[in-house]
């Protein structure tokens, strides 16, 4: 690494933690917008100011992508000391099976129909990772599996903003049609919502059981990250042989170190006696870290490049928020009346 590189750095990532800092004092002025998601906000409207854009691709531009992608990783893998095995086991087995088919079934469908529009690269499977399993921390861990382009990653991280942000104003409306109580909201909103924030933001509307059941149902979606991770990269590494004068660290590894980190830190949270202070100090250093991850992220985002090319993603990700609700509807339903039968 020389000093050249080293020095570019300090400017791109001062820049994305003072924004997070902003998102921070706008998210305690506005309670119901979640941080993470002002983050992302902030860096796409920076993104849309001209005069910015020469900052934002000279000087700032390796900050900015250090702060995407290594950030990002270390706050997943923080994400693990908030999910204990014991909190999953009490959901009981009808609630794990119907948590795991969701996934899978949203993860499927949402690729399938980034095919079959003819999404470039890797987007139809970061926006599968993302609406399927845990918003951006997803389109993080895919795209270092599958080494996608920053590029690729801007449009999935702008979707499940965008519909995250849908949900928090749309499904407590809808919860009274839909005659759930608040355990049944709680859990349909963990079941369908994709950053843990925006779940948070969500749920705490019907109250405190309604979130207590959200993010235990939204961390055990979270957990399926690790094997999903884990058979892309299989698949990855089989699509991709090695040349005869490749090293073979060229290869997309089958598990990124980071998600192994994520499995270490959910095994500490269920095995090992931690101070009540430990998770708390863990969760304010993650949560920063997201954001200044997320603004980075953010202002790669270019709306001039979208309208031109992103409606078909836009398509994919409506579609694949549209069904996951839909889906997870019928898996609370089915969920409450098997729990209810003799």
């Amino acid at each position: 690494m020389t000093r050249s590189t080293l020095r570019a750095w300090p400017p791109g990532m001062l820049v994305a933690a003072a924004a997070a800092g902003i998102a921070f004092v706008l998210h305690l002025a506005f309670p119901a917008l979640p941080l993470l998601t002002v983050s992302v906000a902030l860096g796409v409207v920076v993104a849309q100011i001209p005069a910015l854009r020469p900052l934002l691709d000279g000087p700032l531009k390796a900050g900015l992508s250090l702060s995407a992608r290594r950030l990002l990783r270390i706050g997943i893998v923080l994400l693990g000391l908030k999910l204990s095995l014991v909190d999953i086991a009490g959901l009981g087995v009808v609630t794990i099976i119907a948590i795991v088919l969701v996934v899978v079934l949203t993860f499927g469908v949402t690729l399938l129909l980034g095919r079959m529009l003819g999404l470039p690269g890797y987007q139809p499977l970061l926006i599968a990772a993302g609406f399927s399993i845990c918003g951006a921390s997803a389109v993080g861990a895919m795209s270092a599996v599958t080494r996608a382009k920053d590029s690729e990653s801007a449009t999935p991280i702008a979707l499940v903003t965008l519909c995250g942000t849908l949900a928090i104003v749309l499904l407590p409306l809808a919860r009274i049609p839909l005659g759930f109580d608040a355990s049944e909201f709680g859990t349909w909103v963990g079941l369908s919502v994709h950053d843990v924030g925006q779940v948070v933001a969500t749920a705490q509307i019907a109250g405190p059981v309604a979130l207590a059941a959200a993010v235990v149902v939204k961390l055990t979606r979270v957990l399926t990250l690790a094997p999903i991770v884990a058979i892309v990269g299989a698949v990855e590494r089989r699509r991709t042989p090695l040349s005869s004068d490749e090293a073979p660290s060229k290869r997309p590894p089958i598990v990124p170190l980071f998600v192994l980190g994520f499995i270490a830190a959910v095994l500490i949270r269920t095995f090992v006696p931690l101070t009540p202070e430990l998770p708390a100090v863990a969760d304010v250093v993650q949560t920063a870290l997201l954001a200044t991850a997320l603004f980075a992220l953010g202002t790669g985002i270019r709306f001039a490049e979208l309208a031109r090319t992103g409606w078909k993603a836009l398509i994919v990700g409506l579609g694949s928020w549209v069904f996951i609700a839909a889906l997870s509807v019928v898996a609370v339903w089915v969920t409450t009346g098997l729990s209810a039968a003799p």
